[in-house]
């Protein structure tokens, strides 16, 4: 069901897009970060981000943001779209973590 509304009202199939090679981009602090993280991730702290665009343009390839709760990696994708940047929210880092099983 919840694939069904997903597709209905235009939800990213993140799990598709981290396959298709997707940069995970946790946004946490360093120290939440160290704790426990997605496999895969990096860490860019959300306070950083404006000294990393260039860094992440580089990669040339979608990123997925991820933190805690949502909200920190909302701000993320947008100022990264901001960029021009293709960027998605994933969520908290846990959601991205049942995306990659």
């Amino acid at each position: 069901m919840l694939e069904f509304l997903r597709k209905l009202f235009g939800g990213k199939d993140l799990k598709l897009i981290i396959q298709n090679g997707a940069v995970i981009v946790d946004v946490r602090t360093v120290k939440e970060f160290q704790r426990v993280s997605a496999d895969g991730a990096i860490n860019i702290p959300l306070g950083d981000f404006g000294k990393n665009i260039d860094k992440m343009r580089q990669m040339k390839k979608p990123i997925i943001t991820c933190c805690a709760s949502g909200m920190r990696s909302d701000a993320a994708k947008r100022q990264l779209e901001s960029y021009r940047i293709e960027a998605y929210n994933g969520g908290s880092w846990q959601s991205i973590s049942r995306k990659l099983q």
